[in-house]
């Protein structure tokens, strides 16, 4: 193993990505726990002897949002100070950290076997900046949106949030929900666009209507932005109202087997995708690759098809927002930078 894919490597990483996006609470808490974790506990040996990519595993943030949990719930009441904001040097809390994975193992250990859902609704505003982009590139401005890695569903109520893109403002005047990212460069073209209709997949998708499920959820969101939170309850109560459609599925297995279905005259169909990517196996990426390549060799200008991602790159520490379409040869175009939760997008092009 490279000593960039080692859990020590990951933690120190994920340290100056929280840092770079403006989560120091969510640093000090990483940080903590890199300097905490020994061999003592069933935990510190799962971590410690991890066999995958710990950076693409997201084993810090597996572990951070055990430890939310924990203090969410109370038990951790020790851990205030940090969790609140007022004291976040991570030395001063190794070693109350170490005694809160001593004692809590057993209800940290599990967490540490799947990725993180942090299914963040502030997303949504990339991927409407990236439909408006498509609009103006000529396509019908009617969109057909697939989504895969779609967790607890929160970017599959995009239409029901509203949003003001650098002034560019859409969405429901009535929705509990504004996004309105601080917008830096130009703004994306202004232009009346519609959705058609609005479906995903996860290979585990979290139901919020279980109480339990939307507290897990909860828990994986940094305690730095009080306004995320306050985004998320109001996204699970718009999804108990009236749920969106979302499938439990393999994504290479459901895309392909959305794209082989029939396409509408006049509506433009895109497959969009935020911070999951790195958790598909290589195979499954090339597996969706092959399929979007193959259906946007058969797309027309009245059923054409568009591929928008927000994937993270790690050496700029944020996101990039990317666009592929066919007809038009399906070569990436960078359209913005965005931070990790959606708190600010640049517009590139």
């Amino acid at each position: 193993m490279m000593a960039a894919d080692t859990p020590q490597a990951a933690f120190a990483n994920q340290v100056r990505y929280c840092r770079a996006n403006d989560a120091p609470i969510t640093a000090a808490v990483v940080g903590a726990l890199a300097a905490a974790l020994d061999r003592s506990t069933l935990t510190g040996r799962t971590v410690l002897d991890w066999r995958g990519p710990a950076l693409a595993d997201a084993l810090p943030l597996r572990l951070a949002g055990a430890v939310h949990a924990l203090w969410r719930s109370g038990a951790v009441r020790e851990l205030d100070a940090l969790y609140q904001g007022r004291h976040v040097d991570a030395a001063h809390w190794t070693m109350p950290m170490a005694a809160v994975l001593r004692a809590h193992d057993a209800a940290l250990r599990p967490w540490l076997d799947g990725p993180p859902q942090t299914n963040e609704a502030g997303r949504s505003a990339s991927f409407i900046a990236g439909l408006h982009w498509l609009a103006a590139q000529g396509w019908p401005a009617c969109f057909e949106i697939l989504e895969i890695g779609s967790s607890a569903g929160m970017n599959l109520l995009i239409d029901r949030y509203r949003y003001d893109l650098g002034g560019v403002v859409s969405g429901p005047q009535n929705s509990p929900v504004t996004i309105a990212p601080e917008w830096r460069g130009p703004p994306p073209p202004d232009n009346i666009i519609a959705l058609h209709s609005i479906r995903g997949s996860d290979i585990a998708p979290i139901d919020v209507t279980d109480d339990a499920a939307a507290e897990r959820l909860m828990a994986y969101v940094w305690p730095d932005a009080p306004q995320r939170f306050e985004r998320m309850e109001a996204g699970i109560a718009l999804f108990r109202a009236d749920p969106p459609s979302l499938e439990a599925a393999d994504a290479a297995d459901w895309i392909e087997r959305e794209l082989a279905t029939p396409q509408q005259d006049g509506v433009t169909r895109v497959l969009v995708h935020s911070i999951m990517w790195q958790y598909l196996p290589e195979s499954a990426q090339e597996r969706i690759e092959r399929a979007m390549e193959s259906s946007g060799a058969a797309a027309s200008a009245d059923r054409p098809l568009a591929w928008l991602s927000l994937e993270a790159d790690r050496s700029l520490m944020s996101h990039e927002l990317t666009a592929r379409y066919w007809p038009g040869g399906g070569e990436p175009k960078l359209l913005a930078r965005a931070h990790a939760h959606g708190a600010w997008m640049e517009w590139l092009t």
